[in-house]
């Protein structure tokens, strides 16, 4: 599990069939063999650590669900697992991306950017305006969205925008999305409600209700 605040940049020094080595002096002291971390908002396990590298398996349904295996890609965000008693800066990142986008438009207002990006109709049914959307790994909030979720815009700060691979987007580059888990779970529940046999009592959604089943 992760939050969605990016450690640092890492540069992918090598790419082979199945697997990545990532150069990250700063954090890869952090980092032992077994720890699982997000590259690009990919939940990788590290299998191999040296002094400035770690090195990451990548399966064949990791490559072909990602862009980690394009050649063009050079940076990536990182971010280590959390652990417990860490504080949640940004929301819950599962590391399973759902799909891929596309930077659609980019605008420099005042000191921030405005991002607008593509997205297909399996992440756009879980945007919603002012929901969290994780975008290569990094934990941002909608600003703007059309009723499908398939445009989208997001607001960024100097210091994420400096601090993350944003900056190295150009207008038509994919990227990975994860939707808000969330909102998984709760389209999971109105799912099961809906197809509930019609002889079955549907409980009707309370906040006594809510207060029973934990929320």
């Amino acid at each position: 599990m992760f939050t969605g605040l990016i450690q640092t940049i890492g540069l992918i020094e090598q790419r082979d069939l199945d697997r990545l080595v990532i150069h990250c002096p700063d954090l890869v002291a952090k980092i032992a063999i077994g720890d699982s971390v997000a590259v690009n908002g990919v939940c990788l396990t590290a299998t191999q650590v040296s002094d400035t590298n770690f090195v990451a398996d990548v399966s064949p349904e990791t490559l072909g669900r990602t862009n980690l295996g394009d050649r063009k890609l050079k940076y990536v965000n990182l971010e280590m697992a959390l652990a417990v008693g860490d504080r949640i800066g940004g929301h819950f990142v599962s590391g399973h991306i759902d799909g891929m986008g596309k930077l659609s438009d980019r605008s420099l207002v005042g000191n921030s950017w405005e991002l607008s990006f593509e997205a297909i109709p399996e992440v756009a049914r879980y945007i919603v305006f002012k929901g969290s959307i994780t975008i290569n790994g990094i934990s941002l909030t909608v600003s703007y969205c059309n009723d499908s979720g398939t445009n989208f815009r997001v607001a960024v700060i100097p210091h994420t925008y400096d601090n993350t691979t944003l900056k190295y987007l150009d207008i038509g580059s994919s990227v990975h999305l994860e939707g808000d888990l969330l909102g998984k779970y709760v389209e999971k529940f109105l799912k099961s409600i809906h197809i509930a046999p019609s002889n079955l009592a549907v409980p009707v959604i309370t906040p006594e209700f809510l207060t029973e089943h934990g929320w």
